[in-house]
């Protein structure tokens, strides 16, 4: 993945997240977090139905409906969430006010079943960014800049493990690889064509026109939309069948911003020690935390 800041005295690459017990403390807590039941698991065990047996449920057009709400819904919460965010706020982040208002949106939404839940999809979803926004500048982040927004839309894309995963492959790194397959090269021409835009002018360093943020940021946003589209399909046919409505709308808007919280931190704890001590390092350490060996 694309985006963070660099770290200043950093250059500690030469040490190991071993040699640092608050890091390797933090790393344990990502992988705890990042390599946790997924979504699908959590939510059927909330609600006590099997998501099947929603889904089954969905009028047979909602798909492409809802694939079309889920791209709004993205785009909606980066304008509204990302490129509002003040990096000179400083402070832990707040994930329980950003959840407080996820519950009343999802409350809402159940109330007035599909419809009701896909109007409220684009306010969850900028909630919801906001608050993995909110994560990564805890982290000393700076949200203005492109790469972090990048990062911060990724997140959507990261979902535990599955029933069905194979125990050799973390989770986490594998979606990391597949997301960057997809991005790396509208990545490479952005970056390209900000060098070329600064050139003459590096004492200001790179800069990237409104344009070419853009671009990068659509390119990413589409590579993030299937897979988040699949937990807001479970979301969404759980929130509009008849038998649960409103009552478990604010309870399932309470899981799902849980579970991004939950990814956001660990990713944005393993990106501030990859920026510390390097990407394969920190991809070593996190295999053998999960007892799992590093992908190649």
């Amino acid at each position: 993945m694309l985006g963070v800041h660099a770290y200043p005295a950093a250059l500690e690459l030469h040490m190991r997240p071993l040699d640092n017990p608050a890091d390797m403390k933090a790393l344990a807590e990502a992988v705890a977090l990042l390599e946790a039941p997924s979504f699908t698991i959590r939510i059927a065990n909330l609600v006590g139905t099997p998501v099947e047996w929603a889904l089954e449920r969905l009028p047979g057009a909602a798909a492409d409906t809802i694939q079309k709400a889920i791209r709004l819904a993205l785009n909606k919460a980066v304008s509204g969430a990302l490129r509002t965010m003040d990096d000179s706020a400083g402070g832990a982040a707040r994930p329980r006010t950003h959840t407080a208002l996820a519950a009343a949106s999802g409350a809402l939404g159940g109330f007035f079943g599909l419809k009701g839940t896909l109007v409220e999809l684009p306010v969850t979803t900028t909630i919801i960014m906001r608050s993995v926004a909110d994560i990564a500048r805890s982290e000393g982040f700076l949200v203005n800049d492109p790469m972090v927004q990048a990062d911060c839309i990724q997140v959507f894309a990261l979902g535990g493990r599955s029933s069905d995963d194979d125990a050799a492959d973390s989770a986490y790194y594998a979606a990391r690889v597949g997301l960057s397959e997809l991005t790396r090269e509208t990545g490479r021409i952005l970056v390209e064509g900000a060098a070329r835009h600064a050139a003459g002018a590096a004492a200001q360093g790179i800069q990237f026109t409104p344009g070419q943020i853009a671009a990068w940021l659509a390119q990413v946003i589409e590579a993030v939309a299937q897979r988040f589209g699949v937990k807001v399909t479970e979301k969404l046919a759980l929130q509009a069948a008849p038998v649960l409505g409103a009552v478990s709308g604010a309870a399932i808007n309470t899981l799902f911003i849980s579970h991004y919280q939950d990814m956001a931190r660990g990713h944005f704890v393993v990106r501030r020690l990859e920026e510390k001590y390097g990407a394969e390092t920190v991809r070593d350490a996190y295999a053998t935390l999960s007892k799992r060996p590093p992908l190649k």
